[in-house]
């Protein structure tokens, strides 16, 4: 079957994003990523009642899906920005699944965002990516894209796997990540975004 959605996830410095934009440009998809992944909600107009009301629910998945991909996102990095304390909160991370799931249901469309290859796992048009890297080299790109010390870097790396870990443990079940999970694994370490972002267009492509 034809892959009309690819979900990339990504750890935190390993460009997963970069990889992810770069792949919807060249293969036409419209790319959704975590900060377009807020900035839509936003637009959308979410509220605290809205995520417990199954009407309010529907009229917002529509706004919701409608606006992705059409907010232009900077890089992420791979970290999960908030919402205020709504953003924070289980329901709300659970009504932004769904609208990930309506998301790919329209298809041509990457998504970097909210563990996307865990969440869509089971679908014939599904291409699931991982990039990652060394926590060593994501270190180095997370400190000079955030303008941080070295330190702090290695330790905003350390705590964003450790939210991811614990993502995937309590949306997904997932104890441990295991690379059977993906179709394919980029390590950034050995290549370049471009290279990675080529290897997942062929695949696509395929």
């Amino acid at each position: 079957m034809r892959t009309s959605v690819v979900g990339i996830s990504h750890t935190i410095g390993a460009g997963g994003d970069a990889v992810g934009r770069s792949v919807a440009e060249r293969v036409g998809f419209r790319f959704v990523d975590e900060e377009i992944v807020t900035a839509a909600a936003e637009k959308a107009g979410i509220e605290p009642d809205l995520v417990a009301d199954t009407e309010k629910r529907k009229g917002f998945l529509v706004r919701f899906v409608d606006s992705l991909g059409l907010t232009a996102g900077v890089s992420s990095m791979g970290y999960v920005p908030d919402l205020s304390e709504l953003g924070r909160s289980e329901d709300y991370r659970a009504l932004i699944r769904e609208a990930i799931k309506e998301a790919a249901e329209r298809g041509d469309v990457v998504i970097a965002s909210h563990a996307a290859s865990v969440a869509l796992a089971g679908r014939d048009d599904l291409l699931r990516v991982f990039v990652t890297a060394s926590p060593e080299r994501r270190a180095m790109r997370v400190a000079e894209e955030a303008q941080l010390s070295e330190r702090d870097a290695q330790k905003m790396v350390k705590d964003q796997d450790a939210a991811r870990a614990d993502y995937l443990k309590r949306f997904h079940r997932i104890d441990r990540e295991l690379s059977t999970l993906y179709d394919i694994v980029v390590n950034t370490d050995s290549l370049s975004l471009d290279e990675a972002a080529e290897l997942v267009v062929h695949a696509v492509r395929r």
